[in-house]
C-alpha cells in the first residue's frame, strides 16, 4: 500500500496536468467517470494516501489499496486502467487496481489537513493531544491511525518505533512524554526521510527493522509478528525496543 510520501511523489509527478481540460476518459470503475469529460484540474492535493483531483465543483479521491498504482504519459499492456484521464497532445493519467470516488464537498470541509504529516498544516500538538485521550491504544495501532497520522503506513510504524526504540505492544498512556513527543517528531520526520530516499531510490537500503532479520543494534534476531487490531506485520527487536 503506498504510503503518504509516495502520494506527494505521485502529486509532484502529475503536476503538468494542473490547468489542463480533461479530453478523455476511460477505465473499468463504475462511478460516473463521465462527470470528468470537459473539467479543467483545478488542483493536484494530497491527504495522507489519499491523491485528490479537484475539478472545482467537485473532486475524484483516488485511493491505492494494497496493489494501487499509476502510470502518466504510458500504460501496461496487459492491464485495463480502473481510471484513465486523457488530455491534448497524447498526454494521458492511467489509474490501476485502485478505488476511486467522487467528493462533492469542498476539500477544505472533508479533510483535516492538520492530521496529513506531510502538509505544511500538520499540528504535532493535536496528534499528542488526541494520543493523550486514547492511553490504552497500543503504538503499533496509534501510528496507522489515520486521523492522526495521515499518510503513515505499515513502513513508516516499523522505522519510528525502531528508530524512538518503542516495543509495538507498548500502550501510547504508559509512554513517557519525551518517548511520546519522539513518536509524533519521528512519524514526520521519517516520513520526509522516505521521501527523500524514496526519489533517490534508495529507500530499502535505509530499512533498519521493516522486513529486516538482525537487530542492527543489537545483532540478535528481530521479531516478527501481526499485532494489535490492525492486524499489521511488526518487525521489532525485544532488546532495545522497550515495552511501555
Amino acid at each position: 500500500m503506498p504510503e503518504g510520501p509516495s502520494i506527494v511523489i505521485l502529486k509532484e509527478q502529475a503536476s503538468p496536468f494542473a490547468g489542463r481540460k480533461i479530453l478523455r476518459v476511460a477505465g473499468n470503475t463504475s462511478i460516473a467517470k463521465e462527470r470528468l469529460q470537459g473539467r479543467r484540474i483545478e488542483a493536484l492535493r494530497s491527504w495522507g494516501k489519499h491523491f485528490l483531483i479537484d475539478v472545482g465543483d467537485f473532486s475524484l479521491r483516488v485511493h491505492f489499496l494494497l496493489f494501487g498504482s499509476y502510470r502518466i504519459n504510458e500504460r501496461k499492456e496487459d492491464r485495463e486502467p480502473r481510471l484513465a484521464l486523457g488530455f491534448g497532445r497524447g498526454a494521458e493519467l492511467n489509474l490501476y487496481s485502485c478505488s476511486v470516488r467522487f467528493i462533492d464537498q469542498p476539500l477544505d470541509a472533508v479533510y483535516d489537513w492538520r492530521a496529513d504529516v506531510m502538509s505544511d498544516a500538520w499540528d504535532p500538538a493535536l496528534a499528542r493531544k488526541r494520543l493523550r485521550a486514547a492511553p490504552q491504544t497500543l503504538a503499533c495501532d496509534a501510528l496507522l491511525n489515520q486521523d492522526w497520522f495521515a499518510g503513515v503506513g505499515n513502513i513508516i510504524k516499523n522505522e519510528v518505533l525502531f528508530r524512538i526504540r518503542v516495543h509495538p505492544l507498548s500502550t501510547v498512556g504508559a509512554l513517557p512524554a519525551r518517548q511520546l513527543q519522539a513518536l509524533v517528531r519521528e512519524a514526520r520526520q521519517y516520513s520526509f526521510d522516505f521521501l527523500a530516499w524514496k526519489k533517490a531510490f534508495v529507500l530499502k537500503k535505509h530499512w533498519l527493522a521493516h522486513t529486516r532479520r538482525i537487530c542492527p543494534r543489537c545483532d540478535i534476531p528481530l521479531v516478527k509478528a501481526h499485532l494489535g487490531v490492525t492486524n499489521r506485520r511488526s518487525f521489532f527487536c525485544e532488546n532495545c525496543q522497550v515495552r511501555y
